[in-house]
């Protein structure tokens, strides 16, 4: 498996118009073929910004970077940079090869709160 992030740093005050971006976007992942799951992750607040990430799981690397390639890709980021400056700089992307996962049948079907 392969796990893609990327860190924003949201301007503070820019919180809700950064969140309704990511959450009323049709992200066109669940065809994608290799995609497993996606999420949106809100993180700590700092002096100057609040940190958030996107966190995507897929088979593998090859799968993740044939995704960036893809018209679903295109698609879903239309409209990044679009509307008023939302985070401080660019996203930073990181990527990972999973190499050891445990998981439990409890957690399944679990939600945020």
């Amino acid at each position: 498996m392969f796990i893609a992030m990327n860190r924003f740093k949201v301007h503070k005050g820019s919180e809700h118009d950064f969140e309704q971006v990511w959450l009323t976007r049709k992200t066109h992942l669940e065809q994608v073929p290799g995609f497993m799951v996606f999420h949106l992750l809100k993180g700590p607040e700092k002096d100057d910004h609040v940190l958030y990430a996107s966190h995507s799981v897929w088979r593998s690397q090859k799968h993740f970077e044939a995704w960036t390639r893809s018209e679903a890709f295109r698609k879903a980021h239309s409209s990044a940079g679009a509307g008023k400056p939302l985070y401080l700089g660019h996203p930073e992307f990181e990527g990972f090869t999973v190499l050891q996962e445990v998981k439990t049948d409890a957690g399944a079907g679990v939600a945020a709160e």
